[in-house]
């Protein structure tokens, strides 16, 4: 469901197609309920080793992130969160058709633009991908509530499925809507189409440099 909460937009799992119609490329919205790390591994286990994941995240969310967790102290088998930055999403571009259509995500999150396989999988299956603003893993660390579940730890903590609870978690910039609109790629056509009157402007102030 989608909720206006003093001025924000908030996205709650679970997400369906119906709540993202009116979410366009550039809008800024919030996360609040499941959010799982799931970077390229766990990307490449699901499509090309057939493997399940071990965590249903149909209509919940996952973040393109290698996260840096800790033990709580005195409690078992219990983690909290230091730092989530996201990385460079187009890692999984390659993958993300097959992942959004095997799984039923409805939010990926991550950082930086992605091309064909993820707009088509936005479009086809109602899904959207937003980016996290870079720089602000610490700050991310403190949206996220708790984490409930963790998977497939032998691959490491980078790579492992760290189970979130967050609240509020963002902002979070619409790159691609569920129209398959890219918003990465829109700006590149923009600017190409002012790129040339910017160099000649550019070139009249500087062509005393040889």
């Amino acid at each position: 469901m989608v909720e206006i909460r003093d001025g924000k937009k908030v996205l709650i799992t679970p997400v369906s197609a119906e709540d993202l119609e009116d979410i366009n490329i550039g809008d800024i919205i919030y996360l609040d309920g499941d959010l799982m790390t799931c970077r390229d591994v766990a990307h490449r286990r699901l499509v090309e080793g057939g493997r399940e994941l071990p965590y249903d995240i149909r209509d919940k969310a996952i973040f393109h992130a290698g996260p840096i967790v800790r033990p709580i102290e005195g409690q078992e088998d219990a983690y909290e969160m230091v730092s989530v930055g996201p990385t460079t999403s187009m890692r999984m571009e390659k993958f993300e058709y097959e992942f959004t259509k095997l799984t039923g995500v409805r939010v990926i999150v991550g950082k930086g633009g992605m091309k064909e396989n993820t707009e088509r999988a936005c479009r086809e299956f109602g899904a959207i991908h937003c980016v996290f603003p870079a720089g602000c893993a610490v700050v991310a660390a403190t949206e996220v509530e708790r984490i409930a579940e963790h998977h497939w730890d032998e691959l490491g903590m980078p790579e492992t499925l760290w189970c979130c609870k967050v609240k509020e978690f963002g902002p979070l910039i619409v790159s691609i809507d569920a129209k398959g609109r890219n918003m990465f790629e829109e700006n590149k056509v923009r600017f190409n189409e002012r790129k040339d009157a910017a160099v000649e402007e550019i070139c009249k102030h500087v062509s005393f440099i040889k």
